[in-house]
């Protein structure tokens, strides 16, 4: 939902440093895994009993998610670059609530059980809503220039960062925020499965 004001933000930017990334030889897939890389070890400082020192890798990790489709505008774009990205954002993902599960596993197994499973659906909703559209040669830049297509829903990048970041700062609140979260995941995945339905029926 805040996708697309954020990018308006923060595109300029990141245009500007990515062009200079490739300028110095950095690549679009080598950006990804780094961001990936620094997603990891948030990750695992969660389940080390470290959330607060979690948010710089965190934080870190989703500024490299943006810059390494800025590098890749600046050098060349791949489907396979595109691919990656989108796996390593999957990922990186499922790791947080992870890694919450298990630093306490009897406070929040249930509660990251729930919300990992409405990841779950929500990205197969939007991939499968993704086939779809390049099936029928739709095309979106309301996200920005992505490799695939991007529905837009109530949750999407912006919130899940917002979201990991409150979750670090109120790690005891983990729970109850899952709990509100996922039911938000669901309802997206839900109105995105509609939205397909009287798109794509035929």
């Amino acid at each position: 939902m805040l996708d697309r004001h954020a990018r308006q933000i923060i595109d300029p930017p990141l245009n500007q440093i990515g062009a200079g990334l490739a300028a110095r030889g950095f690549t679009a897939d080598g950006v990804t895994l780094i961001g990936l890389g620094l997603g990891l070890c948030a990750a695992l400082l969660i389940a080390l009993g470290a959330p607060v020192w979690a948010l710089i890798p965190l934080l870190a990790s989703r500024v490299a998610d943006g810059l390494d489709g800025a590098v890749a505008r600046a050098t060349r774009k791949t489907d396979f670059g595109g691919y990656l990205d989108i796996a390593a954002d999957f990922l990186f993902y499922g790791a947080i609530p992870l890694a919450f599960v298990l630093h306490d596993p009897a406070a929040n197994g249930a509660a990251g059980a729930f919300l990992l499973t409405s990841f779950y659906f929500n990205g197969t909703s939007f991939l499968g809503f993704a086939i779809l559209a390049e099936k029928h040669g739709h095309t979106t830049s309301a996200q920005g220039q992505k490799s695939l297509y991007y529905s837009n829903g109530i949750l999407e990048g912006t919130e899940t960062i917002v979201f990991f970041v409150a979750l670090c700062l109120f790690a005891t609140s983990f729970a109850p925020l899952a709990w509100i979260f996922g039911s938000l995941c669901f309802a997206t995945a839900a109105l995105r499965i509609h939205a397909a339905r009287k798109i794509y029926t035929t």
